[in-house]
């Protein structure tokens, strides 16, 4: 359906991550990846979902070329927010253990932004997910950071994976957003763009 609305429009993805791709591929969305690294820095007094709406722009902001006629860019990020603090990628297995203990037995939020750029003009919307951790052992958190490495993950976890078939017990809210894309807020926007 999108494939057909989005016929006269080049969808370029910011995007590194192999599940958004995959998002992209089963909504029937056309693109290429352009994915230029950014240093992940934001202003300290942002909470939330300011963080993520403002680092999903940083991301088009750096992006390296003009964008032509009919182009929509989409940049995006996650970050898990517990405790009033944003949790983003590990560096370290160390820090990956003290992130999922801190998850444990607790409810948190997962928040993806997506921006979208023409180059008319943007919009960024995002989405928030709680999820609830049940009592995670020391064996099962080492057990998972040594056989799915999450460093790559905000919050240190993979929902999709063993931590959270194992682990997770209550999801209110986008199972799509945990996993790295509000897909639905995607579907809609890119309607609402193609149409406008």
């Amino acid at each position: 359906m999108l494939k057909e609305i989005l016929k006269d429009h080049h969808i370029i993805l910011a995007s590194g991550s192999p599940r958004r791709h995959q998002f992209l591929k089963e909504l029937g969305i056309p693109f290429i990846v352009e994915h230029k690294s950014v240093k992940e820095e934001y202003p300290e007094e942002l909470k939330s979902s300011e963080i993520t709406d403002y680092l999903a722009e940083l991301k088009a902001k750096v992006f390296l070329r003009k964008l032509k006629d009919r182009e929509i860019l989409i940049t995006s990020d996650t970050i898990v927010w517990h405790n009033d603090t944003a949790l983003g990628k590990p560096g370290t297995s160390s820090e990956a253990f003290k992130m999922l203990e801190s998850l444990s037995g607790k409810t948190h939020e997962v928040i993806t932004s997506v921006t979208f750029t023409t180059n008319e003009k943007q919009k960024t919307v995002n989405a928030t997910t709680r999820v609830t951790f049940k009592d995670l052992t020391k064996d099962e958190i080492d057990y998972y950071i040594l056989n799915y490495h999450p460093l790559d993950k905000a919050g240190a976890y993979g929902i999709q994976e063993w931590i959270g078939l194992i682990g997770i017990t209550r999801v209110e809210g986008s199972y799509f957003n945990v996993v790295g894309l509000p897909t639905h807020l995607v579907y809609d926007t890119l309607l609402e763009i193609a149409s406008g």
